[in-house]
């Protein structure tokens, strides 16, 4: 026992050594080339604040948000993603099909169509909102009747929701040629153009739930045993439930509204980080919190590379490279097991 946790503790360490390396990538790599000793002297004053230079400007105002909101949101995301799928026990739950996606876009559709809102800066609240109230919808829905929020019922919930939601949002913007075009771009999921105010806006929701998660490990590996066991140990399943779904209202619904929906990360790196360290969830959501941030920044940096001059999205990138591992995750690692 004492070398497994050895070993879990040496690969956490391992993560998080290799997120500060794609974290320095994503701050001295993109689409516009910059020597590496000016964005280092730029890094240098990060104190005094931009000093005008185009090097400064990018590096600051641009890169150093995108790389700090990145980190956060692929955090956010990946422990969201773990967390549904311990507390549906659906080993493809994530975001997308527990209504939090459909919620935000129709949320943006909403301010778009009705309240004349432009600009990711402004329509973030409104995502945010529509995500978290789109999880109440799901998880109010799934506690009706005697059983409760069963892990099948809230899979049923959150495809309803899903369903409904994305019907009515479609339906509006192909008569709205406005609505179309901001929402197309808010919805391929991206980090470019996510500058300081809306990392300063989402960072302290993203850093209260992350904290919070670290605290479910212990309630997620007594819901894997199953209900009437968790219940025998004395677990309040309902309780465990509802916080866990609190949590990832949080998180979820701030990362997409700052981001967009922003695919795969919440469906594949849980499998990847279960692969890793095990089935207990306390060691599960810490290694979703580093592994989902290496896998977004390193799909950013290339999505900025390989579309030099202009940039290819991330949330396009990532279905390019998760696509074949989620594949290999179904062959070789036993998808089934949460």
């Amino acid at each position: 026992m004492r070398t497994s946790a050895t070993n879990r503790v040496a690969g956490l360490v391992v993560l998080g050594a290799l997120l500060a390396v794609v974290a320095f990538l994503s701050v001295t790599q993109g689409s516009r080339s910059i020597d590496l000793a000016d964005v280092l002297r730029a890094l240098g004053n990060l104190g005094a604040g931009d000093d005008g230079t185009v090097t400064s400007t990018v590096t600051l105002e641009l890169r150093v948000p995108r790389t700090l909101l990145g980190v956060l949101v692929g955090a956010a995301l990946g422990v969201a993603g773990a967390i549904l799928q311990g507390v549906t026990r659906n080993p493809l739950a994530d975001a997308g099909i527990m209504g939090i996606n459909s919620g935000a876009a129709a949320f943006v559709v909403f301010a778009i169509t009705v309240l004349g809102v432009r600009g990711a800066g402004v329509y973030v609240w409104f995502a945010f909102a529509g995500a978290i109230l789109a999880t109440v919808l799901v998880y109010a829905i799934a506690s009706m009747g005697r059983e409760g929020a069963t892990p099948v019922k809230l899979a049923l919930a959150g495809a309803a929701v899903t369903a409904g939601l994305g019907s009515l949002t479609s339906a509006i913007v192909m008569t709205n040629i406005d609505a179309l075009n901001e929402l197309r771009f808010w919805q391929v999921g991206s980090l470019a153009g996510r500058y300081l105010p809306i990392l300063t806006g989402v960072a302290p929701f993203l850093i209260l739930g992350l904290l919070a998660s670290l605290a479910l490990g212990r309630m997620l590996n007594g819901l894997a045993l199953g209900e009437d066991v968790a219940r025998g140990l004395g677990q309040r399943v309902g309780l465990t439930r509802t916080a866990a779904f609190g949590v990832v209202a949080i998180l979820a619904g701030a990362a997409t509204a700052a981001c967009g929906p922003i695919v795969f990360i919440g469906l594949v790196v849980p499998h990847l980080a279960r692969f890793l360290c095990g089935p207990d969830y306390r060691w599960i959501l810490p290694y979703s919190m580093l592994l989902a941030p290496v896998l977004l920044l390193l799909a950013d940096v290339l999505g900025r590379i390989a579309g030099a001059p202009g940039e290819l999205q991330v949330g396009v990138v990532l279905a390019v490279l998760c696509a074949p591992v989620f594949i290999g995750i179904v062959r070789y690692a036993r998808l089934a097991e949460v």
